[in-house]
């Protein structure tokens, strides 16, 4: 019989700790698991995978394997030493791993085979379901205040006849107030169905905030743009100016530049003390067409006003 290098097959070192073994096991037991792989030989990877954890994990097994180990050319045909003996009966593998039958060379190393075989599907594995992560777009309203939203996802199943499919299921979930983009929620138990026993997986949403058509996102602040006329820049005027929560009024004061900003405190997005601010950026904006008598009228105000806004590239 071949020899099996335990180590190599769960990708360990051979002085790897307990939960070095256990991470690597877990890994190769959800890879190859055949509810879940598609490859050809799963089943047989998952055999040999789960033998190598039953050997590792325990202290005894694992002292006779490493004697075992040392004994030997690895590479050829495998024999017990002369005189042999198990020192121990070993007892069935854990509920988190296959329980059939090991290979040959387990059997003569260890004197019987690693556990019991379920006579229905050949396998005794709890595990626990695998999570899933999906988008939930929101728009920014949805922040100030816990919005409710149905959201639908598909998760894999597996059937009575053990093959694996994808469902489509639908959930009315709490978005809670001052979340922000990129968040991850967590919902406990809204994953995959567990394996055997095993528990159900998690469904993480992951937020994602649609660009709003008036608002870009400064951390929990708002910025908007609001445009005035050359005239309401130069001479100061009230305006309308929409918020998430409603329109307010902004006092815009005379002489106004484009660019300049308007703090408006407490309407930007929710935060743990309380409100982000909303700020105004200016910007004047000529009117599109304009008739000789307007025109007229600018040149007046040019030759007046007496204004040279490059004024100061002579200077530089």
């Amino acid at each position: 019989m071949n020899f099996k290098d335990y180590y190599k097959i769960l990708g360990v070192e051979p002085d790897a700790d307990k939960k070095q073994i256990k991470t690597a096991y877990r890994k190769l037991a959800r890879k190859y698991h055949p509810d879940v792989s598609k490859q050809d030989d799963a089943e047989a990877k998952f055999k040999e995978v789960s033998e190598a954890y039953e050997v590792l994990k325990d202290d005894g097994k694992r002292a006779e394997y490493d004697d075992i180990r040392q004994y030997g050319a690895h590479d050829q045909q495998f024999q017990p030493p002369p005189g042999w003996q198990s020192g121990r009966q070993h007892g069935a593998a854990g509920n988190a791993q296959y329980e059939g039958d090991f290979s040959d060379f387990f059997s003569s190393v260890f004197g019987g085979q690693g556990g019991r075989r379920n006579t229905q599907s050949g396998f005794a594995f709890n595990e626990r379901g695998r999570d899933i992560e999906t988008d939930l777009s929101i728009v920014l309203e949805d922040t100030l205040a816990d919005a409710s939203k149905t959201i639908t996802f598909r998760l894999p199943s597996r059937g009575d006849d053990g093959r694996v499919t994808e469902v489509t299921k639908t959930l009315n979930v709490k978005i809670p107030s001052g979340v922000s983009d990129g968040e991850r929620i967590r919902l406990k138990g809204q994953g995959a169905e567990g394996v055997g026993k095993g528990a159900k997986g998690d469904l993480y949403l992951r937020i994602r905030l649609l660009p709003h058509p008036l608002f870009d996102v400064e951390e929990r602040n708002l910025i908007i743009t609001v445009p005035l006329a050359p005239w309401e820049a130069a001479l100061g005027a009230k305006v309308e100016v929409p918020t998430l929560t409603g329109k307010i009024n902004l006092t815009i004061p005379g002489d106004s530049q484009t660019g300049q900003r308007m703090r408006i405190k407490g309407k930007g997005l929710t935060k743990k003390d309380g409100f982000g601010d909303l700020y105004a950026v200016l910007k004047v904006v000529m009117p599109e067409t304009t008739d000789d008598e307007i025109k007229q009228h600018w040149e007046q105000l040019a030759e007046k006003a007496g204004f040279d806004p490059r004024a100061q590239w002579s200077n530089s």
